[in-house]
């Protein structure tokens, strides 16, 4: 065996024996599998139960019948029996707006009086309705409800005056509805908001736990001042020490990934047009991404309290900028270059490429090179780490 095959089975063994060190402490401090494993067990059941009927049903809207006609009645009737509806009557517009501004409802509609009369002469009467749109999804959703209820109604009238006029269905329906439209929602057809938010929350919520834990595992060598410890095991090698720790995490928060990629494309049942398996390799590129974010903020700066709290706010920051919620390209153009320094914006298009799009390898190798390039990041700040894990020069507290 020649030096280089001895230093290289002598650094391996460096390894070994840091991360049967970590893997020790990892027994010892349970705070590890309960902030990963736990936390994201949790996070799963949570948004699989929390939307399990895919988007919010029977959502409160108030009627204000002033009218209280027969077509009244049938409009709050066909309102009430939608899906997303639930009506509730109010006698005034008094009532339904302090009912709106408590949250009882979402919405209300007023129907004028002599609404019935106004539909028979031809004087075009109003339909008033007011949505809260504070809360965005439930005043999007009452807002789309209503509205579609109203253009039912209306051309059910302009139905009935056509007919009293002679006119054929196929003439009617050319009257009414001049042109069709054909929508296809790709990836989503269902318009399930499970299928919307659970997909990149729950990987956003991984990379939160993986830069975190990180950081917390590094950090907490400077805090509890063992890193000399750990360099002993080592023989004074920083790299060893760096890889032997980090070697059970990547483990476990890969194994994580996985079991949660099979849980949301398989028992789910989540649309996945591409494969599974690649989406099992991104997952692994967001690991060592975002583990070299945490080895980056942990060695920039080398204080456990400050880096956790700055690990929380970039976390926070790649949820907005992940392009999920809104569009990263009708961001201002200094957020847009900001976005790309999140490994989720990338995991994100690397997911619309593969699961939705089925475009494979060839449509997201861009991302795949981007979530590498989060490797060049612990280079930059080995030294200074290593000098504080050597030194201990650092404030604990």
């Amino acid at each position: 065996m020649d030096k280089t095959d001895g230093k290289a089975m002598d650094f391996l063994h460096k390894i070994k024996a840091a991360t049967l060190r970590e893997l020790r402490l990892m027994r010892q401090r349970p705070v590890y599998l309960i902030a990963s494993a736990g936390v994201m067990a949790f996070c799963c059941i949570f948004f699989l139960t929390l939307l399990r009927d895919g988007f919010p049903k029977d959502l409160a809207t108030g009627i204000v019948d002033l009218d209280n006609s027969s077509m009244s009645r049938n409009f709050i009737r066909q309102t009430d029996a939608t899906e997303l509806g639930r009506t509730v009557g109010f006698a005034s517009y008094t009532e339904a707006r302090e009912a709106m501004q408590t949250g009882r409802i979402n919405a209300f509609i007023v129907i004028p009086e002599g609404f019935y009369d106004d539909v028979l002469s031809g004087r075009q009467p109003t339909l008033t309705f007011y949505v809260n749109s504070l809360y965005f999804v439930g005043g999007a959703l009452a807002y789309k409800n209503i509205l579609s209820m109203v253009n039912l109604t209306s051309g059910a009238v302009q139905r009935e005056i056509f007919r009293a006029m002679g006119m054929s269905d196929e003439e009617i329906m050319g009257k009414i509805q001049p042109i069709v439209i054909d929508a296809h929602q790709i990836g989503n057809v269902t318009t399930d908001y499970g299928v919307y938010l659970t997909n990149v929350l729950v990987p956003g919520i991984l990379e939160a736990i993986i830069i975190l834990v990180t950081v917390y595992a590094l950090g907490s060598e400077l805090k509890y001042g063992t890193s000399k410890h750990l360099l002993e095991k080592t023989g004074g090698s920083m790299s060893a020490a760096l890889l032997g720790k980090l070697i059970p995490y990547t483990v476990l928060f890969t194994a994580i990934g996985a079991v949660c990629n099979l849980v949301l494309y398989g028992w789910a049942g989540f649309p996945m047009a591409g494969s599974v398996w690649n989406m099992m390799l991104g997952t692994f590129l967001l690991v060592l991404a975002c583990e070299s974010v945490a080895i980056f903020i942990i060695g920039t700066l080398p204080v456990l309290r400050l880096a956790i709290s700055i690990s929380a706010l970039y976390c926070v920051l790649g949820f907005s900028l992940a392009g999920f919620t809104f569009p990263v390209e009708a961001m201002p153009g200094a957020v847009q270059g900001f976005a790309a320094l999140f490994p989720l914006r990338h995991y994100y298009l690397l997911f619309v490429q593969e699961a939705i799009f089925a475009s494979g390898f060839a449509g997201w190798y861009g991302q795949a090179v981007s979530l590498l390039l989060f490797m060049a990041l612990p280079p930059l700040v080995y030294r200074r780490l290593q000098k504080a894990y050597v030194l201990l020069n650092y404030p604990r507290n």
